[in-house]
This record gives structure tokens, C-alpha cells and sequence, in this order.
């Protein structure tokens, strides 16, 4: 199953104070003006690399590339960065509370390296689906540094915490240990180099699948860039990528709802509610209340989507008889993607009611105020829904089915910048 390797990864060398500075999100969640804002919080923020500019005199769209490839090899040159002298997994914890509550978590992961496998190897399980243009821009970076600049998420099978526990029980030794300023999250980055942990783990995973939580983009690229290599004898370094890997069963993983705004609503609100009313059971509540209703009916075992509408009032919408919407949307997949909240909103809700289809009639966000700000500033409507839980994901995965794009948000995002790895540094 899961072949896993522990890897002598690139890493900045500078002091904490400065490491909090140069860190940085995924590529896919950072905006133009976010970026912009990072670069210049230090000359050595990773986004750098991750998202390397473009200027107005470039020959082509592709310097940019070579503009990453170049500022990272400078970087090993000068020192900023180094390769760690013998190949170690890395234990990587974040203590956090979630947005709106004083709750505290932990989440650990294992950072290491991983074979990558075509799908239909079961090893290896997507859950969301991608697009290429998104692949593009990875493989360009992938292919002009001949490195994983960022890890991606994974999750693992871990019924009984057995595997969780030799990670988070492994002798490790601290290397960076920050918390970011933005968020008040704390990272703590440990390197494990000890023998028999590694050994233990890495037998552990070898009967486990992995479920890729975020960065499918970024999995597939892996993957078609270890393809277009041809056959080979033995282990070579494109086989693998960097990935994160974190218990199925970790009391720390918690997934946040991804919330839709709408640009344009091409029904009136009467005609909306008329319409939805054959479906759904329909109550009007104060904008705010609304997101704690959802809440309340998904843990009664009931589905149900809200709508925020301008006028500080706005729409809780749930289903009547779930089995027969299923029937009446007549959505791909099987049982438990159709019966999802967000399979809802786009097939019935998007699809039929509203007659909009694709992706550009709305835009995202993960955060409850965000989304009723906006329609008391210009949207006709943001729609609200509870998350999917993490055993929807896993269901899902194994089916053989794809949530639809940002159905899930793993809360929060692995930081890039902790730790890189160089393809030509295999071992």
C-alpha cells in the first residue's frame, strides 16, 4: 500500500523571529493582493518561489518559472537555505481555535515523502475534482525547480489511533517553533531522525490507503510528471512527493464549511422561495441565526441550506423528504455524494431552480460574516451549508466519486516554507 520515506528536506535557516515572516499559506488560497503583501513582509517569503512574479517585460508567461528556479538554487548558494545532513520524517503540530470559538485543538502530522500512484491503484484516493489549468501552473513549477515546494494534505485510516500514536510518541528533536501573527495559530516543526520510530512508521503506513484532504492539483502534477519519465529500474526520485499525513482518528481535524456568494440572482426572491417550496420546508430568520439553525438540524439528522439575503433576513431551506430530492435531481455518483448538502445546492438548488451551471456565477468563502456582508454590500444572495464530515470524504473517496471543487476545508492550512525537498537531495 502507501510507501512512505523519510528525506532530507530544505529548510531556512534563519532565527524564529524571522521564520514567522517568511512562511507562508498554499499557493491556491493566496490572492494577488495577499501575495504582494507576503513578498514584502521579507525578501525571503516563500511565495518567492511558490508564486513567483511576473513582470511586464518578461519574453513569455514562462520566465516566471525559471524566475523560482533560479531564486532557489541563489537561496542554497547564499545559505538561507539548507539540506538537512541525513534523511528524517518530520513531526508537524498545529494548536489553533476555530474562527468564532475559544475551542482549542491540535492537529499532528507526519511529514514525509510518498510514492505516488495512479488512482486506480487504491493507495492513493482523491475525493474532489481538479482542473487543468491549475495542473499547468504546477507542472511549470514542478518541472523548472525539480522541486516540491509545499506539502500537500493526506489522511490515513487509523481506527484504532495506533499509527497516530507512534507518530506523536517518536523522539523528536524541535527546529522551528512559531506562531503566526495573522491567526495566532502555533506551529511546532520537530524532526524525527531516530531509527526504530522510523522504521515503525513506515511499516505502520505500508498497509494503510491515504485520502488526499488538499492538494489534488499539486498530486496529479506528481503524478504526470513521474509518468512522462517512462520506465525505470528501481526507486527513483520522481516517484515521490512531499505530503503531509495525518490520522483519519486525530481529535485535532476539523473541517470548516466553504459558503458560496452569488455575482447575479436571475429569480426574484418570491420566485426563489416558490420554487423551492415543492422541496424544502422554508422558515425566514435573521441573517445571523441562520448558520446556527443549519447546524442544529444537521446534528437531528436533517439537510438544510440557508440563504442570506439582503434586508438582514434571510431563508433556512430544508429538505423534505430527502430520499425523493435525491430521485427528482437525478445527480451522478452514488449514494452518499448525492445526498450531500453541497450535491444539493449545486445539481437541485443551482442546477434546476436557478438555471446556473459552472463555476463563475458565484465566488467562495469560508467564513460565515464574509458571506453575510456581502449581500448587505451588492450580492443578491449568499448560500450557507454545514460541511461534509471527514467519513463523508472518506465514503466518497472509496466509491470512486469526486466532490464537486472547495466542498471541503481542512482547517487550517499547513504552512508552507517549513520544510522543501530537492529532487536531486533523493537518497
Amino acid at each position: 500500500m502507501a510507501t512512505i520515506r523519510p528525506f532530507c528536506g530544505l529548510r531556512f535557516t534563519v532565527e524564529p523571529e524571522r521564520l514567522a515572516k517568511i512562511v507562508a499559506p498554499p499557493y491556491d488560497v493566496i490572492s494577488p493582493d495577499q501575495r504582494e503583501d507576503l513578498a514584502g513582509q521579507d525578501d525571503l517569503n516563500v511565495v518567492r518561489l511558490t508564486l513567483p512574479e511576473q513582470h511586464k517585460d518578461d519574453r513569455s508567461k514562462f520566465v516566471r518559472y525559471a524566475r523560482s528556479a533560479s531564486q532557489l538554487e541563489e537561496w542554497r548558494r547564499d545559505g538561507v537555505i539548507a539540506r538537512e545532513e541525513v534523511p528524517a520524517f518530520y513531526r508537524y503540530s498545529q494548536r489553533f481555535s476555530v474562527p468564532g470559538s475559544n475551542e482549542l485543538f491540535e492537529r499532528t502530522k507526519l511529514v514525509a515523502t510518498i510514492k505516488v500512484e495512479p488512482y486506480s491503484e487504491k493507495v492513493v484516493l482523491p475525493h474532489e475534482q481538479t482542473f487543468p489549468k491549475h495542473k499547468e501552473d504546477r507542472m511549470r513549477i514542478l518541472e523548472a525547480t525539480r522541486s516540491h515546494l509545499e506539502c500537500i494534505f493526506g489522511l490515513y485510516e487509523d481506527g484504532d489511533g495506533s499509527l497516530h500514536g507512534l507518530v506523536t510518541g517518536a523522539p523528536g528533536e524541535v527546529v522551528a517553533d512559531i506562531t503566526t501573527s495573522d491567526d495566532g495559530i502555533e506551529h511546532c516543526f520537530e524532526r524525527i531522525t531516530d531509527g526504530a520510530a522510523i522504521d515503525a512508521i513506515t511499516k505502520a503506513m505500508a498497509d494503510r490507503s491515504v485520502w488526499i484532504a488538499d492538494g489534488h492539483h499539486r498530486y496529479e502534477t506528481a503524478l504526470a510528471f513521474r509518468e512522462a519519465l517512462g520506465e525505470r529500474e528501481g526507486l527513483v526520485a520522481e516517484d515521490f512527493m512531499m505530503m503531509a499525513l495525518c490520522s483519519i482518528s486525530d481529535p485535532g481535524l476539523v473541517l470548516l464549511p466553504t459558503h458560496r456568494i452569488l455575482k447575479s440572482m436571475p429569480l426574484s426572491v418570491e420566485e426563489l422561495r416558490a420554487k423551492l417550496d415543492y422541496e424544502f420546508e422554508l422558515i425566514e430568520l435573521p441573517n445571523q441565526e441562520i448558520f446556527g439553525r443549519l447546524q442544529e438540524i444537521e446534528k437531528s439528522g436533517g439537510r438544510a441550506l440557508g440563504i442570506a439575503l439582503p434586508g438582514w433576513a434571510g431563508i433556512v431551506a430544508t429538505v423534505r423528504d430527502l430520499d425523493r430530492l435525491v430521485t427528482k435531481m437525478g445527480a451522478s455518483g452514488g449514494a452518499d455524494l448525492q445526498r450531500l448538502d453541497v450535491t444539493i445546492l449545486h445539481s437541485y438548488v443551482f442546477g434546476q431552480v436557478l438555471g446556473l451551471t459552472g463555476h463563475d456565477f458565484f465566488s467562495y468563502t469560508r467564513l460565515e460574516q464574509e458571506a453575510l456582508d456581502s449581500v448587505e454590500s451588492g450580492s443578491p444572495a449568499a448560500f450557507l451549508m454545514n460541511p461534509p464530515t471527514v467519513d463523508d470524504m472518506r465514503r466518497i473517496a472509496e466509491g470512486g466519486d469526486f466532490m464537486p471543487q472547495k466542498s471541503t476545508y481542512y482547517y487550517p492550512k499547513l504552512l508552507s516554507g517549513m520544510v522543501m525537498w530537492s529532487l536531486k537531495d533523493f537518497v
